[in-house]
Formats: C-alpha cells, sequence, structure tokens
C-alpha cells in the first residue's frame, strides 16, 4: 500500500510540474514589415526559428506575416499598442512616432561595437519611451542604399525627376532636385512600370525579391547611409517575460546580428554582380562627384533629424561619430 501511495504521489507530482512548466510558456504575435520570404525578412524568419527551437518549453514566436497581415508603415505602432508583441521593422517606418529613427542610417559601426559604446543603450532607451518597446537587435549594418533610376544622368543632379523614397532618401533627393513619393514597397513595381515614379532609393539587397529588376534600368553609385531592420519587442510584454524567456531572446538577438558580419559581405558583392549580369547599369561620375554627394548626403540627414529632435538628434550623431 505504502509503495502505491508513494508511486501515485510521484505521478501527481510530476504532472503537476509539467502543467506548470507548460504554464510558463509564453507565445508571441511576430510580423514582419517587408513581404515574407524577402531578403530583409529572411533573418527575422531564421531568428523565429531558432527562438522555437530553443525556447521550446520556453518561449516561442507565432509568425503572423508581413504586408498581407498588416500595412509596414503601421508596424511600429502596432508594437508600440502592443497589437503585435514582436515585429521586424525599419526606422525609417516609425519616424512619424520617433524622428530620431530617421538618424539609424547614419549609425553604421558594427552592432557589436555599438553594444559597447552605448549606442545601443540609447537607442534602446529611445524606444523605450517613444515607442514603449524593447530595442533587441539590428540587421544588416554593413549593407548600404542606393538611388536606382529608369532615366539615364549625367551628373548628380535629379531635377525633373519623381523617386519613390521613404524617409531614409527624402532629404537628399530634395536636396538634389528631384521630387519625393512616398509609397510602401508592394506599390514600387507598378509605379515604375506605369511611369508614375523614374526611380527608387533601395539597399543594394533585395531587389530581385520584388521582381524590380525586371523595372530598372540603372543603379546610382555611390552606394550610402547604412540599412537598419530593428526586431522590437514591446516594453509591457519585454517586461512580463522571466529570465528565461528574455535569454532565448537575447541570445537569438545577438546571433542574428552575427550574421551581419559573416554573411553580408558576400551577398552584398553577389548582388553586385547579379545587377550587372541582368543589365542594370551603374552610373559612376567619378571620385569628387561621389565625394561630394556622400557629404551632402550625409549633412542634409543630420540637419533634418537635429531640427526635429534637437537634443536626441546631436546626441546620436556624437554616438555616430560623423
Amino acid at each position: 500500500m505504502r509503495a502505491h501511495f508513494l508511486s501515485a504521489t510521484l505521478a501527481v507530482s510530476v504532472i503537476a510540474l509539467s502543467g506548470t512548466a507548460q504554464a510558463q510558456e509564453v507565445t508571441l504575435r511576430g510580423v514582419t514589415s517587408f513581404a515574407e520570404g524577402t531578403q530583409f525578412s529572411k533573418g527575422f524568419e531564421r531568428f523565429i526559428e531558432k527562438v522555437n527551437k530553443d525556447g521550446k518549453g520556453i518561449i516561442q514566436i507565432n509568425y503572423i506575416g508581413g504586408p498581407r497581415a498588416m500595412p509596414p508603415f503601421e508596424v511600429g505602432n502596432a508594437v508600440r499598442n502592443k497589437v503585435v508583441d514582436i515585429a521586424n521593422v525599419t526606422g525609417a517606418f516609425y519616424t512619424n512616432l520617433m524622428p530620431e529613427a530617421d538618424a539609424f542610417k547614419l549609425i553604421s559601426k558594427p552592432t557589436a561595437e555599438q553594444r559597447k559604446n552605448g549606442t545601443w543603450a540609447y537607442i534602446n532607451e529611445l524606444h523605450n519611451q517613444k515607442l514603449n518597446s524593447y530595442y533587441l537587435a539590428r540587421q544588416f549594418v554593413s549593407v548600404p542604399f542606393h538611388i536606382y533610376l529608369n532615366k539615364k544622368i549625367d551628373k548628380v543632379d535629379f531635377s525633373g525627376l519623381k523617386i519613390r523614397v521613404t524617409p531614409v532618401y527624402r532629404d537628399i533627393v530634395q536636396a538634389l532636385g528631384g521630387t519625393p513619393i512616398t509609397t510602401p514597397p508592394g506599390e514600387v513595381y507598378t509605379a515604375l512600370e506605369r511611369g508614375v515614379v523614374d526611380g527608387y532609393g533601395w539597399p543594394i539587397l533585395g531587389i530581385f525579391d520584388l521582381g524590380w529588376e525586371k523595372v530598372t534600368k540603372f543603379r546610382m553609385e555611390p552606394a550610402f547611409y547604412s540599412v537598419e531592420v530593428n526586431v522590437l519587442v514591446n516594453q509591457d510584454v519585454w517586461k512580463s517575460l522571466n529570465d528565461a524567456q528574455r535569454k532565448v531572446l537575447t541570445d537569438a538577438a545577438l546571433w542574428l546580428e552575427g550574421l551581419d558580419a559573416t554573411e553580408s559581405a558576400e551577398l552584398v558583392k553577389a548582388e553586385r554582380e547579379r545587377q550587372a549580369k541582368t543589365g542594370i547599369q551603374a552610373l559612376d561620375f567619378g571620385p569628387q562627384a561621389s565625394q561630394d554627394f556622400l557629404k551632402k548626403a550625409n549633412d542634409v540627414a543630420w540637419q533634418a533629424v537635429i531640427a526635429k529632435a534637437p537634443e536626441t538628434g546631436k546626441k546620436l550623431r556624437e554616438l555616430a561619430g560623423n
């Protein structure tokens, strides 16, 4: 009888412990602001796979999807208001909520260095205050942007051109005489095809995912700025997690940032070669023109950020070192 009693007690205890473990597992709702399976969602999708594997019984992410589930420019606000718990989104899509996000493209130091020199901590503080979110990771810091055109120009001058922008490129396009037109990525192909725009700003990576190579003729040199696609967690959700759950997310975030250092250079090189083979011509106006363009792009961007956010903008420029 005693043996039977101990066995039954042990069985009840195991069931109870199992129930507790299952009760501790948290499932987060996640979205991406870019089309699923494309270049700027792939890292986040790999991150989700890692979290779901390493966090089994602890934390999981339910991947809701991309723009088909939520318009890109609404993702930042959705994280802030806990409509979603975790998101893959660029700061360019939430500058209306955080003007300082327009400065992230100007911070091109490796993410490991940003975590050491206080840059990550300060940007996280801004996200805490203005977006009710925790700044978990930044991707693609070593991937630059370009202006792509369908009309050939013979100097760095956008006069008479209509160029699709996000806040990333708006100021430099205007400074060089162009007319900026803002559209979500999903509308760019049709705009190019119908001549609504003469070109667009986009990173060196990703145009083949969207089919834009079919309606693109030229890529202006030089490359400029630095891509930032962030993984954000709603701050209330982050605070509600226990240490083990946060560790799974943090470890996966550091792993994700490490991919940039090990993979991006080869991706950029391969993309340039692929664009050339497709017939996209590089427009290079020489070293002096490139130097002048980069200085102007940097200056007008910082001026715009500091005009909207004087104190925090200056602090970000100090941390950026440019």
